[in-house]
C-alpha cells in the first residue's frame, strides 16, 4: 500500500499527493478511476473484493476500481490495473461519467473520490490476482439490479450509486462494440 494517490480539488486539479491509506484515513478528495466491463451479451462483470483488502472486503462491485499514480495517463492506468487485478488486457475504454463521492466506511476510512467512469467490451475470461479478488462472475443487468435492492449490504457503496448512471450509457448507442 506505499501508492501515493493525488489529491485533487472539486474541478480535478492537482493539489498535492498523499499515500494512500493516509488520504483515506483523512477523507482527503482524490482522483480514482472505475472499470464496468460488459461481455457481448451484455452482461456485467463483477468481482468480489478480497477478505484482505484494506477496505470494503467481500463485497461485490464492478470490474477494477483503482488511482491514477502521478505522471501517468488514464489509459495507461486503466490498462495496468484492469490487468493486475482481473488478468484483462483491454484497451478499447469509453468514459461514461465523471462521478464525485464520499463514503464513510465501516472501518472508519472514507472514500472521497473524483472518480473517472470507463466501460469496455470483453469476453476473455478473467484471470484474477487472488491478493485483489476472491471470486468474479458476469450477470445479467436484471438481476444484479434485483440482487441489489434485495441485498445491498452485499454490494461496495459506489457501485449501488454509479451502476445505473454506467448502464444508461452503456445503453445509449454511444458505444459501439467492435468484435
Amino acid at each position: 500500500m506505499s501508492r501515493k494517490v493525488i489529491l485533487v480539488d472539486r474541478e480535478d486539479r492537482q493539489v498535492g499527493v498523499m499515500a494512500k491509506l493516509e488520504a483515506h484515513e483523512k477523507g482527503l478528495l482524490h482522483r480514482a478511476f472505475s472499470i464496468f466491463i460488459f461481455n457481448s451479451q451484455g452482461e456485467l462483470l463483477l468481482q468480489k473484493r478480497a477478505n484482505c483488502k484494506y477496505h470494503t472486503p467481500g463485497l461485490w462491485t464492478n470490474a477494477c476500481c483503482s488511482h491514477q499514480v502521478e505522471g501517468e495517463d488514464v489509459q495507461r492506468g486503466l490498462n495496468r490495473r484492469l490487468k493486475e487485478e482481473m488478468g484483462l488486457d483491454v484497451t478499447a475504454f469509453q468514459k461514461a461519467l465523471v462521478f464525485l463521492y464520499r463514503a464513510k466506511l465501516d472501518n472508519g476510512l472514507t472514500e472521497h473520490e473524483f472518480d473517472h467512469v470507463y466501460f469496455a467490451v470483453s469476453d476473455d475470461t478473467p484471470l484474477p490476482n487472488p491478493e485483489e479478488v476472491s471470486e468474479w462472475k458476469y450477470l445479467p443487468t436484471e438481476t444484479l439490479k434485483n440482487d441489489i435492492l434485495e441485498s445491498p449490504h452485499l454490494y461496495t457503496p459506489w457501485f449501488k450509486q454509479l451502476l445505473q448512471p454506467v448502464l444508461d450509457k452503456f445503453h445509449s448507442n454511444q458505444f459501439i462494440y467492435n468484435k
